[in-house]
């Protein structure tokens, strides 16, 4: 195994137990058991397992309800849903070539999303939103039907919202204006600048910053975290994508989000206990645990 690819070492444990707001356990080297034990030995005690189709939705479901410390988030991803819709030809996401089966296979998707969001292990509907990154003009209205339709179902079944917005604020910002956000909504991987981190703030949004804040190129993140209210800040891992400087390109985990926090908590000028106690508190009002 080359240095690349080889996981990062354990880091000092926290002091205070933390969540690691957003993961992909099924995406990660290793069994459950292992890296939930690897997590807790740092402080990581808590994390929340996002669905990102139907088979990845329903296999957080059951995850959270086999382990007391993970909770479930599900959802079409803001990519899924276009290629529901129009098909997927090149295979790019983890179900291989698919033949396109119009809106009513969105619908049939979205109603078992609905069935998902109904169950007790499940704390949150996510990750839905917007991706003008990967998603062309031909797969917008997909895209932005899947993301209305995901908002009203966590307002229905009273879940949080998880947002994934790449290159899409202005859009994300309006259709969540439109719809009425969810009492509790997070922007996962936050990716704005400070002037939207006040747009989140006075909306009160949820900002969740994952390894990239400690990035040399990712100043605008860190200028968000100092305008964030402390009350609304989360940190995650995205794992196994996103793995903090000084590990960046190598398998992320949640057993590294000792390395953000403490990045985060340098940001703000704080002690990496008072950082660690309002996100702890912050993801367990979040995500209602």
């Amino acid at each position: 195994m080359s240095a690349k690819q080889a996981p990062p070492p354990l880091p000092e444990p926290l002091r205070v137990p933390v969540a690691d707001a957003h993961t992909h356990l099924d995406m990660q080297d290793g069994t459950v058991e292992d890296g939930l034990a690897r997590a807790a030995s740092v402080g990581v005690t808590t994390v929340v397992q996002v669905g990102c189709d139907i088979k990845g939705s329903r296999w957080a479901a059951e995850t959270a309800a086999a382990y007391e410390n993970v909770h479930a988030a599900v959802a079409l991803h803001p990519n899924e849903a276009p290629r529901i819709v129009h098909g997927d030809p090149d295979g790019w996401s983890r179900q291989g070539a698919r033949e396109g089966g119009g809106d009513t296979a969105l619908d049939d998707a979205l109603a078992e999303i609905d069935r998902l969001a109904a169950l007790e292990p499940v704390r949150a509907v996510g990750e839905t939103g917007l991706d003008h990154f990967r998603t062309g003009p031909e797969g917008m209205a997909a895209q932005e039907r899947s993301f209305r339709a995901h908002i009203e179902i966590a307002k229905r079944h009273g879940k949080a919202l998880v947002i994934h917005d790449r290159e899409a604020h202005a859009d994300v910002l309006r259709i969540l204006a439109e719809e009425g956000a969810p009492e509790r909504t997070v922007f996962h991987c936050y990716s704005g600048d400070a002037e939207m981190a006040g747009i989140c703030a006075a909306a009160g949004y949820y900002m969740s910053f994952a390894g990239n804040v400690t990035f040399k190129n990712a100043q605008p993140l860190r200028d968000a975290l100092t305008v964030a209210p402390l009350e609304l800040v989360l940190v995650e891992t995205d794992a196994p994508f996103l793995a903090p400087a000084p590990y960046r390109g190598r398998p992320n985990a949640p057993y590294l989000i000792p390395v953000t926090l403490r990045a985060m908590a340098e940001v703000r000028g704080i002690g990496e206990d008072a950082m660690a106690e309002a996100i702890s508190r912050n993801a367990a009002r979040a995500f209602g645990y």
